[in-house]
C-alpha cells in the first residue's frame, strides 16, 4: 500500500490523546466507611469490572476513528500492477491535439470531442491532484500554470480548433520545459490525446522521451477517410489583363483511398461567381482545374475557389488575391542612344509599361532594384558599381536585363560583365561596316512566341523578314530565340540565378538593320517586358515564414500591418531591398487564432497590397498512425504506453484499473465514521 499525501500519517500522533485520557485518571478517590463491608464490596468489585471494560473499548474505538481519519488524509491506494502506473504526487501534463484534422468525425462525433470527452474522464480520475497541465496547439500564456482537474473540466468547454499544427516532438519541448519549471518531487508523466496524423506529426522515429518521465499515447481511432483540397492556383501568364481571356489552373488533390469523382469547382471574383469546373480526382492523387475568365478593372481582385466535401470542411475554400493589369516598371539605361528613340516609343502606347530613361553616367543605383526589366542599349563602357549593380539585380533580385550593343562594342569590357550573367564565347564582327542579313523564321512552337503572332501575321513575316547588321557573336548564352538565317544568334534569352538576360546581336540603329521599323519589334519588345514580369504569388500558408512581398516604393523604417477587417497585427518584419519579409505570428503569439482569409497591408493607413493566407496543405493529408505502428515506433522505449480504444466509455474504468492502482481513502473514511459511531453507542447504551 502507497500514500498520495504520506505527510498526513502524522495525523496519527494524535492517537496519543485518548490513550493518555484513558490510562492516566487523575480523579481522587474517596474512602467511605459503611456497616455492612461485604455487601459494599461486591458491588464495588462488580462496578469496576464492568466500567473497565467500556472504558478500554471506547479507548479503541476512538484510537482506531483517528487513525482511519489519518489514513483517510494520506490517500492510501494500493499500486497497479503495470509498470507505468501514475505517480499521483509527479507533475501531469495533459497534451489535446486540437489541429484541424481533429475535426474529422467517428460514428458522428468529431475526433476532438472524442478525446475531450476521454480526458475529462481522466481527470475525473484524478479530481483531487493539484499539479495538473493542460497543452493545445495554441501554446497560450495560460498553459503555463499547474491547475486542479476542475479548473482544467472547466477550460476543456473552450477549447476550439486550432489553425497552427503542432508536431508532436514541438508538443514534447514545450510540455518537459513547462515541467522543469515546476518542478516536483514525484515522476512526471505526459499525455497526448491526438489522432496521430502523419502528415503533422513529424519524426517520431528520433523522439527519445526522458526515463524519468512517462508517456501515454491515446490515439482516437482515425480512419483514413476521402478529402479533398485545393494544393495550389497559378495563372497560364506572369500577368493578367482586363477585359482579356486569362487562364487559370488549380490544382485539386486527394489523400484518400477512394476516388473523388465529379468534383465541382466554383470561381468566385470579388464575391461574383466567374466560372466553373468539374475534376475526378484519383486516390492519393491529384488533378488540375482550368478556369477561364475575364477581369474588368485594374488593381487587387479577390478571388475565392469552393467546393463541398464533408465532413472535413475547414479547407473547402481556398483564398487567393489577383493583380490585374499591374504595372511593369522598364528602365532605360542608354550610351548611344538610337535616332529613332524606338524604346521609349514602343512602351510608350500602353498604359501597362512606365518608362524611365537615364544616361549610363547618371543612373541611380535605387531606380534599377526598383524595376522589374533593365534595357542596356548602346553603352560603350560598362563603368563604375553598374556592372555589379546590374548583376545582383538579375542573379538575386529576379530581374530581368536585355543588352542591345553600342555599334563599336569593346569585346573584353562586356565579357568580363555578361560572364558573371551566364553567358561565355562573346567576339566581335571585326568590321564597322557588317553586311545586312536577314532574320531566319522564328520557331512557331517556342514558348516565347505561343501567344505573339495571329496565324497571318505569322505568315506575312514569313514572306518579309527585316535584316540585321550584328556586331557581335556568342557561343553559349541560354536558349536561343531569333537567328539569322545563315545561324548566327540574334536574340537570346538566358537564365542566370534567379533573373533573365536577353541578348541582342546588333543595335537599332537603321545603319544595322531595319528590324526595329519591322512589325515583328513590337510583339517581341512586348514579350520581354512580360516575361521580365516576376509571376504573381497568388497566396501563401500561415507557416510559410517569413513571406516575401515586392513593394513599388519601400519607405525606409516603414511599420506594416497586417488587417483583416478591424483586427490588426504587426509581424516582425524587415525590408531587403524592395522586399518585404514578414513573419505571419503564431497560435501562441496572438490572443486570437487567424482564419483563412484575405488581409490588407497598410501603411500609414493606406492600403498597399491584399494576401492572401490558406492553412497549412498537411492538416489535409488524412493519413494516421495506428496503435501498431506507434508501439513499433516507441518500441525501445519502456516509459512509453500506448492505448488502443478510447472510443467507448470504458477508457477511464480500463486506464484506472491498469495505470493507477485501487484508491482505499473512502474505505478509512467509512472505517473512522464506523468506529465514532461504535463510540456514541458505547458511551449511550453500556452501563
Amino acid at each position: 500500500m502507497s500514500f498520495l499525501f504520506p505527510s498526513f500519517l502524522w495525523g496519527l500522533l494524535a492517537v496519543s490523546v485518548p490513550i493518555a485520557i484513558h490510562i492516566f485518571n487523575f480523579r481522587r478517590t474517596k474512602r467511605i466507611y459503611f456497616t455492612n463491608v461485604a455487601f459494599l464490596k461486591a458491588v464495588d468489585t462488580k462496578t469496576r469490572s464492568v466500567r473497565q471494560i467500556k472504558h478500554w473499548l471506547v479507548m479503541a474505538a476512538r484510537i482506531l476513528a483517528i487513525v482511519c481519519l489519518a489514513l483517510a488524509f494520506a490517500q492510501p491506494f494500493l499500486p497497479a500492477a503495470n509498470s507505468l502506473a501514475v505517480d499521483r504526487r509527479g507533475i501531469t501534463s495533459l497534451y489535446l491535439d486540437n489541429s484541424y484534422s481533429m475535426q474529422n468525425e467517428l460514428n458522428t462525433k468529431r475526433y476532438l470531442d472524442l478525446a475531450t470527452s476521454r480526458l475529462s474522464d481522466l481527470l475525473g480520475i484524478l479530481r483531487n491532484v493539484t499539479t495538473l497541465q493542460m497543452v493545445t496547439n495554441d501554446f497560450s500564456s495560460q498553459e503555463q500554470g499547474l491547475y486542479s482537474a476542475e479548473k482544467l473540466r472547466d477550460r476543456l468547454t473552450t477549447i476550439d480548433l486550432s489553425n497552427t499544427p503542432r508536431t508532436l516532438e514541438q508538443v514534447y519541448r514545450r510540455q518537459e520545459n513547462l515541467m522543469i519549471k515546476h518542478q516536483n518531487a514525484g515522476t512526471n508523466q505526459l499525455f497526448w490525446f491526438s489522432d496521430f496524423q502523419k502528415s503533422t506529426s513529424g519524426d517520431l522515429s528520433g523522439l527519445k522521451i526522458d526515463t524519468a518521465s512517462k508517456l501515454f499515447l491515446v490515439p482516437i481511432q482515425a480512419v483514413p477517410e476521402k478529402n479533398v483540397f485545393v494544393d495550389s492556383a497559378w495563372l497560364n501568364t506572369p500577368f493578367i489583363r482586363e477585359l482579356q481571356n486569362n487562364i487559370l489552373f488549380v490544382k485539386v488533390s486527394n489523400s484518400g483511398k477512394q476516388e473523388a469523382k465529379n468534383v465541382i469547382l466554383k470561381l468566385t471574383l470579388d464575391n461574383t461567381q466567374a466560372s466553373t469546373a468539374s475534376v475526378n480526382v484519383p486516390a492519393n492523387g491529384n488533378a488540375t482545374a482550368k478556369f477561364n475568365f475575364n477581369l474588368k478593372g485594374k488593381g487587387y481582385k479577390k478571388g475565392q475557389i469552393t467546393f463541398d466535401d464533408f465532413p472535413v470542411t475547414f479547407d473547402n475554400n481556398y483564398y487567393f488575391v489577383l493583380n490585374a493589369s499591374p504595372l511593369i516598371r522598364i528602365l532605360h539605361i542608354y550610351g548611344q542612344k538610337s535616332s529613332g528613340n524606338y524604346i521609349e516609343n514602343v512602351y510608350a502606347n500602353d498604359s501597362l509599361f512606365s518608362v524611365q530613361s537615364y544616361s549610363a553616367q547618371n543612373i541611380d543605383p535605387g531606380l534599377i532594384k526598383n524595376s522589374d526589366l533593365v534595357i542596356l542599349e548602346g553603352v560603350d563602357q560598362l563603368s563604375g558599381t553598374l556592372p555589379q549593380d546590374l548583376t545582383d539585380f538579375v542573379r538575386n533580385k529576379g530581374g530581368s536585363i536585355a543588352v542591345v550593343p553600342p555599334v563599336i562594342p569593346v569585346a573584353e569590357n562586356y565579357s568580363r560583365f555578361l560572364s558573371g550573367l551566364d553567358i561565355s564565347g562573346l567576339s566581335t564582327t571585326g568590321t564597322t561596316s557588317p553586311a545586312p542579313i536577314a532574320l531566319a523564321p522564328p520557331d512557331r512552337n517556342n514558348p516565347f512566341f505561343s501567344d505573339v503572332f495571329e496565324e497571318s501575321v505569322r505568315q506575312e513575316i514569313n514572306l518579309n523578314l527585316p535584316t540585321v547588321a550584328s556586331v557581335w557573336n556568342w557561343s553559349g548564352a541560354g536558349q536561343l530565340l531569333l537567328s539569322l538565317r545563315n545561324g548566327q544568334p540574334y536574340l537570346n534569352q538566358a537564365t542566370s540565378g534567379t533573373g533573365k538576360v536577353y541578348l541582342f546581336s546588333a543595335p537599332f540603329n537603321p545603319e544595322n538593320g531595319n528590324i526595329a521599323q519591322h512589325a515583328i519589334f513590337v510583339p517581341v519588345m512586348y514579350k520581354i517586358a512580360a516575361s521580365s514580369v516576376r509571376a504573381q504569388r497568388t497566396s501563401f500558408t500561415f507557416d510559410e515564414n517569413p513571406i516575401a512581398l515586392n513593394l513599388n516604393n519601400p519607405e525606409a523604417n516603414a511599420v506594416y500591418k497586417l488587417r483583416r477587417n478591424k483586427a490588426e497585427i504587426i509581424p516582425v518584419q524587415r525590408m531587403t531591398g524592395n522586399q518585404l519579409l514578414l513573419e505571419i505570428p503564431q497560435g501562441d503569439q496572438l490572443s486570437e487564432g487567424l482564419d483563412a482569409g484575405y488581409f490588407e497591408l497598410v501603411r500609414n493607413d493606406k492600403t498597399e497590397q491584399i494576401i492572401a493566407l490558406n492553412h497549412n496543405h498537411a492538416e489535409s493529408r488524412l493519413q494516421y498512425y495506428s496503435p501498431d505502428e506507434l508501439r513499433s515506433i516507441f518500441v525501445g522505449q519502456k516509459n512509453v504506453a500506448v492505448f488502443d480504444k478510447i472510443d467507448d466509455d470504458a477508457f477511464s474504468t480500463a486506464f484506472q484499473q491498469q495505470n493507477m492502482g485501487t484508491n482505499l481513502w473512502k474505505y478509512f473514511l467509512y472505517g473512522a465514521l464506523f468506529f465514532l459511531m461504535i463510540e456514541v453507542a458505547l458511551i449511550r447504551w453500556m452501563k
